[in-house]
């Protein structure tokens, strides 16, 4: 077992959408994270992408339709000499109460069950307190926010205190790059 990286989507990856990502034209994607990725393509440890897309569950969006978006980010992300492992996406509505919609740990867990993942020793950065509480509860201590998204008010929330302690970066770069030079992530010369 080894320890990956786990990401949230939007406002981590792509900028976050006040009324969804319902469409490839809704996609900005930042473009500090394209270099992040590129250079965690240089580390031996998996990275994956895991995304609550409640707009599947509200009927705003298809499954389908989520997949296609997802897939087109993957390809510009390998396209750029980034590398994202797998995606694992929470299709359910807040209503449905489901154990991988984040705050809950499913998703970590379904992604360590399928690629024998050591979660104690993985990290996770997320732009919210959800992202936190996610993981948390699956055992992860590399815990991250990034300002980017909703980073900048999610830090400020009177909860925070009590989720403490976890990292808080700029962007996914500056997060990524620290990690890096601390040798927490091994990043290899390509």
């Amino acid at each position: 077992m080894k320890p990956a990286i786990f990401l949230d989507r939007d406002g981590v990856i792509i900028e976050n959408q006040a009324n969804y990502v319902r469409e490839w034209n809704d996609v900005s994607i930042y473009p500090q994270a394209l270099s992040a990725l590129k250079i965690l393509s240089r580390s031996n440890l998996p990275v994956f992408i895991i995304t609550n897309q409640s707009a599947i569950g509200r009927g705003i969006i298809s499954l389908e339709t989520a997949r296609a978006i997802n897939h087109r980010l993957l390809k510009i992300i390998h396209s750029a000499g980034g590398r994202i492992d797998d995606v694992f996406l929470c299709p359910h509505s807040p209503d449905n109460h489901c154990n991988c919609r984040k705050p809950q740990p499913g998703l970590l867990f379904n992604a360590a069950k399928k690629y024998q993942i050591d979660l104690q020793h993985s990290f996770l950065i997320g732009d919210a307190l959800t992202d936190i509480k996610a993981g948390q509860s699956a055992g992860i201590t590399k815990l991250s926010i990034v300002l980017t998204g909703r980073g900048k008010l999610q830090v400020n929330l009177p909860e925070t205190e009590y989720l403490k302690p976890f990292y808080i970066f700029k962007d996914l770069l500056t997060a990524i790059t620290f990690f890096a030079s601390k040798n927490l992530i091994p990043i290899y010369d390509s």
